[in-house]
């Protein structure tokens, strides 16, 4: 339990069977209080309605009160989030959901317990509901093909804000894989969208806050999370690859700063920092799998196109960090003996960052890469083709499946690498069946999903290619990865390639014996 729920003067238990168990035994509902230990919103409500002793007395007696930290149960999170932190959630026994709400003020909060009181006095069990995605086990499925790139290409369009940049008419997210799906489709959007997002969300760290509330991105959440910050130091990365203008790897150098000096622990990189008072001052220095990924992932790219040493290097630690949390191709959620292991969302951007770190750094990541895949198809593949957030085990909701399509569509996108990386036509396949289960809600999509579209054009339409008789590093390889165009696929020592030469394969064609840079860039240019 965390430093700000020891303060109140609730009587918290863990998440957990024995908090269920003694809800049970006692015929009580549970109140889920889940929170992050970046969140200010979170902190106020424990110094306020939960210090009140009335309310603290009413929940001690009448309920089960739980406290879970989002971060670390995630599989909790995606189950009770109400929209925002913290989650105010009433339970029944058996884990179904009564009522719910995010922040609660003291009189409010009375309110609340008094109704819920009332609810479960007269209806017991009976008032349970469990959530819509719950309840539809699968997903609908579909067709993969480039209808559904197309349909979420549209809907850059219909959801662009010309006024303010970024997509949607309330508040503002940076919503990074949007940003680098509209870089080779509606590259104005992207670049309008990443001008928008730091002039109003960057800090004088360089660091970015998660979102804006006014559809204007003014009134900025002053919370500086590793996984925004990392992709946001990707998709800066890739409109510098892509626009070569120079004000886009300053930002992203600017981010390679933050993420090294401030978030780094000595071992690994940290979860957030939150602003406050004028002052920054780190919450959460608890190194996630997921966030140590995805800022490999980025560090990686940004150290191929700006050739920064830093960047090389700390994204090489945070993939030696990641590793100390695989086993046998399992991934530990973070380095805790009360961690979860196997979520999708680890699997997924660890497999990412290390076929990312095959192309860009060693080759030899892709044994690493492979074997955390090959985990996570033989555990949580479902029979749709899509994949499970996780073990379909545990307390409340936690046994029910749930298939998170931008953890699929991640993974997805890490399988299409894999494919080409160690030239195995069984990844593209899983790949589909991952896609293709969600293909049947295409036209319901909105930009939110852009990575989904991503995946499935990179299906339909083989990516860009490029095959190397040479080691990363090399000056053909460095030229490789430098050309424009950030969905492609870079295969350093490519076994059947003369040594010393390049070869460009696309969906058309097939154009070989590049041995300069200048070559290499005249047979992409025939290519496309």
């Amino acid at each position: 339990m965390d430093e700000s729920a020891d303060a109140t003067k609730v009587e918290w238990r863990e998440w957990g069977e024995a908090a269920f168990e003694e809800a049970e035994s006692e015929g009580k509902p549970l109140l889920l209080s889940l929170v992050t230990r970046w969140s200010r919103r979170c902190r106020e409500m424990d110094e306020g309605a939960y210090a009140d002793p009335r309310v603290a007395a009413n929940l001690n007696e009448e309920f089960v009160p739980v406290r879970a930290d989002a971060d670390r149960h995630p599989r909790v999170r995606e189950r009770y989030n109400m929209g925002g932190f913290p989650s105010t959630v009433f339970l029944t026994p058996s884990g179904a959901h009564i009522a719910g709400a995010t922040y609660l003020d003291t009189d409010g909060f009375r309110q609340v317990i008094e109704r819920v009181h009332r609810v479960w006095e007269d209806k017991g069990a009976d008032a349970a509901r469990v959530p819509r995605a719950l309840r539809d086990a699968e997903p609908p499925a579909g067709e993969v093909t480039a209808e559904i790139e197309r349909l979420v290409a549209g809907q850059l369009d219909e959801k662009f804000d010309s006024d303010f940049a970024g997509w949607g008419s309330s508040e503002k997210f940076p919503l990074p894989d949007t940003v680098e799906f509209a870089l080779k489709r509606e590259r104005y959007q992207a670049t309008q969208t990443l001008d928008a997002i730091e002039r109003n969300l960057r800090a004088d760290s360089g660091a970015f806050g998660r979102f804006a509330h006014g559809r204007d991105w003014s009134d900025p959440q002053r919370e500086y999370l590793l996984e925004t910050n990392a992709a946001l130091l990707r998709a800066y990365s890739h409109a510098y690859l892509v626009t070569g203008d120079e004000s886009y790897e300053g930002i992203a150098s600017d981010l390679v700063d933050y993420l090294t000096g401030t978030l780094w622990t000595g071992d690994a990189f940290g979860n957030a920092e939150l602003a406050e008072a004028g002052a920054r001052t780190p919450v959460d220095d608890t190194a996630f799998a997921t966030g140590n990924a995805r800022a490999a992932d980025a560090l990686a790219w940004y150290a191929a196109y700006a050739d920064d040493d830093t960047a090389r290097r700390y994204a090489e630690r945070a993939l030696d960090f990641l590793d100390t949390l695989v086993a046998d191709g399992t991934v530990m959620h973070f380095d805790d003996p009360s961690s979860e292991s196997g979520l999708l969302a680890d699997h997924a951007a660890a497999v990412r960052a290390y076929a990312t770190a095959a192309q860009v750094l060693d080759r030899d990541y892709l044994d690493s890469a492979e074997a955390v895949a090959s985990d996570a198809i033989d555990r949580l593949q479902s029979e749709s083709g899509a994949f499970d957030d996780g073990p379909r085990a545990g307390v409340g909701l936690l046994d029910k499946p749930l298939h998170p399509i931008d953890d699929n569509a991640l993974f997805a996108n890490a399988l299409v690498d894999l494919r080409y990386l160690a030239d195995d036509p069984a990844y593209r396949e899983v790949a589909t069946d991952a896609v293709g289960a969600f293909a049947g809600a295409a036209e319901r999509m909105g930009v939110q999903v852009a990575a989904y579209a991503t995946a499935a054009s990179r299906l339909t339409t083989r990516p860009l290619t490029i095959e190397l008789g040479a080691s990363a590093g090399s000056d053909l390889h460095r030229a490789a990865v430098r050309l424009a165009d950030h969905e492609k696929v870079v295969v350093p020592d490519a076994p059947d390639v003369d040594a010393g030469t390049a070869r460009v394969v696309t969906a058309d064609a097939t154009r070989e014996g590049a041995t300069t840079p200048e070559e290499l860039a005249d047979l992409v240019q025939q290519s496309l």
